[in-house]
């Protein structure tokens, strides 16, 4: 879990790897049944006004709210890709960047990860991002020598060279499309949109702009696969008639 105020760099690492171990004790303990009682405001909490999805009636959207750059979400990767192939058929999943720890580089990573969208590659590049900065240390934002965050930060350009090596666009015209005004309206609206969810951690989960919840105010990774499908089946036309 990283938070919009957070203990810096190294202070969320620790409290990452404190995070994964306690949310590994959780997950081991058996999951919830599927009539288990979630609660408002304890697992789950409201979000006023709810957010427009964009979708047509029947459809459900499940937003992740992260950024590359943090630790807590490079650990949570595995679990909602898990997630997203658990969702039914009407239920999408779609990513919102966060942008508010700039001493960390996440406004980089916002901007590389929307200009992948805007280039449609967003999806097949998306865990090996992850890969890149936490295991291969291509993209490193954590220098293991320093116990420090990495001067200088990965670069726009760094983050082209990226995508031209796995998506195979061309740096250059990555680099335009980064600069661009559609970029820079998207980037504008993910924070507007993270600002009206009232995200203030990563990794944080909205279903369908109503409902908003994270690892911890779940229980777990595992609770939390459970408690998005149970809210997205609340949403769902079925759901809505039990």
């Amino acid at each position: 879990m990283h938070t919009k105020r957070g203990v810096g760099f190294v202070g969320a690492y620790l409290l990452a790897m404190t995070l994964a171990m306690t949310l590994a004790l959780l997950g081991s303990v058996a999951a919830p049944a599927a009539e288990a009682r979630w609660v408002a405001g304890v697992h789950y909490f409201l979000i006023t006004p709810a957010q427009p999805t964009g979708l047509p009636p029947g459809k459900i959207l499940v937003t992740e709210i992260f950024s590359y750059a943090c630790p807590g979400c490079n650990r949570f990767y595995p679990v909602i890709d898990r997630l997203q192939a658990s969702l039914p058929a009407n239920a999408v999943m779609d990513f919102l960047p966060a942008a508010f720890r700039p001493d960390e580089d996440w406004p980089m990573f916002q901007r590389a990860y929307l200009t992948a969208k805007e280039l449609g590659i967003d999806k097949r590049t998306h865990d090996a991002m992850f890969d890149a900065i936490w295991k291969s240390g291509e993209l490193a934002v954590f220098d293991p020598a320093t116990q420090r965050a990495k001067r200088p930060a990965p670069s726009i350009s760094d983050a082209a060279q990226f995508y031209a090596q796995a998506a195979g666009v061309k740096r250059e015209a990555f680099l335009v499309a980064a600069g661009s005004f559609a970029v820079d309206t998207r980037i504008r609206q993910a924070d507007e949109l993270i600002r009206n969810y009232g995200i203030s951690e990563t990794p944080s989960i909205v279903v369908n702009g109503k409902y908003r919840l994270n690892p911890v105010s779940a229980g777990g990774y595992e609770q939390t696969i459970e408690l998005v499908k149970w809210l997205v089946a609340q949403e769902s036309p079925a759901g809505n008639k039990k």
